[in-house]
């Protein structure tokens, strides 16, 4: 088959197109063989990239924890697919298990759910890891209850547009930070109650108006950096706030201690890190609810760009540039 490997650490050109044994005879009892018609490129492919991966000693690696495609043949055991079903799933890529820059992958039958017919694989592919990241992050880490208000900064990215829709539906109220006029009809049209311009605005003192002085119940930082820190004044007492990013080593604090935060960290990656077999499942039971909320039209995923396989390379340097709009896709067919 072809797929993607990573065949140093380095810049995006350490990523070859090369003809790889296919992985049928690895199928397992549980588990399904796919051939995949898109898989998602995330900005963890392109730390794993630059920086190596969790397994430096498995190389050269196949990136890509995204993925969506058809079930081609199954395991003795497996219950709830046949083949030809459409899926998708966030599974591998990590630098142990294969990734999904590639036409085929094995996959587990409790990790995998069925795609929302009403999408496309590219969307598809696109949603797995932002959705559960979001997930997790606003309704497990934060508590997010109906009635509450939540920051969330960067609301036109991938992880972002998506926090917007799954906070409207637990019914909160959401402010979130753009830096353009374009993002703000972008999120406004996801169901934002507030944009602010970030660049423009101190979004501290934006989420205080709007909340009457008191702050936010939630904040959900997906950029890091000095705006974790940033937040923490825009938070009300008691509050929460959730990163999915390390904060930094100098990070003061104080702020947060007065007004008592409850300081959450989310990383999806854990149940693969540490082979967390019921969290795992978790994970595909949120995608199987947010299958059926894009089925009845209350979830939708933004595709920026799609770029054949053989150009992978150019998809992590449009993803490096920075100021994206949703994400970007890898489709095994040119066309």
């Amino acid at each position: 088959m072809k797929a993607i490997l990573m065949t140093a650490v380095g810049s995006p050109e350490v990523l070859q197109l090369r003809e790889v044994p296919d992985p049928t005879g690895l199928l397992g009892n549980n588990q399904l063989l796919i051939r995949l018609a898109a898989a998602g490129v995330n900005p963890i492919d392109t730390k794993l990239r630059q920086r190596g991966t969790f397994y430096p000693d498995q190389m050269p690696a196949i990136l890509g924890c995204d993925g969506a495609g058809v079930v081609e043949a199954v395991g003795a055991g497996v219950k709830e697919f046949r083949l030809t079903d459409e899926v998708y799933f966030c599974y591998g890529g990590l630098g142990g298990y294969q990734g999904n820059y590639a036409e085929y992958t094995v996959v587990d039958q409790a990790y995998v759910t069925h795609k929302p017919a009403s999408v496309s694989f590219a969307e598809a592919a696109a949603a797995p890891l932002v959705l559960i990241t979001a997930w997790e992050a606003l309704y497990e880490r934060g508590r997010l209850a109906p009635g509450e208000r939540v920051l969330i900064h960067a609301g036109a990215g991938g992880v972002g547009h998506v926090a917007i829709q799954l906070a409207k539906l637990k019914g909160a109220f959401v402010s979130t930070t753009v830096s353009s006029q374009e993002k703000a009809d972008f999120v406004k049209a996801l169901g934002a109650d507030e944009v602010i311009f970030y660049q423009e605005t101190d979004f501290v003192q934006a989420a205080l108006n709007w909340t009457d002085g008191e702050g936010v119940d939630l904040a959900f930082d997906t950029v890091g950096g000095d705006t974790f820190e940033k937040t923490f004044p825009a938070v009300r007492v008691y509050g929460d706030i959730v990163t999915i990013l390390e904060p930094k080593a100098d990070t003061v604090w104080k702020t947060a201690r007065l007004r008592n935060l409850r300081i959450g960290f989310e990383l999806m990656l854990t149940p693969m890190l540490q082979g967390l077999e019921e969290s795992l499942k978790h994970h595909g039971q949120i995608l199987e609810q947010c299958a059926s909320w894009m089925n009845e039209g209350k979830l939708k995923l933004q595709v920026s760009h799609r770029f054949p396989l053989a150009e992978a390379a150019r998809a992590h340097q449009v993803l490096e540039s920075g100021s994206m709009m949703g994400k970007i896709v890898l489709l095994m067919n040119d066309d």
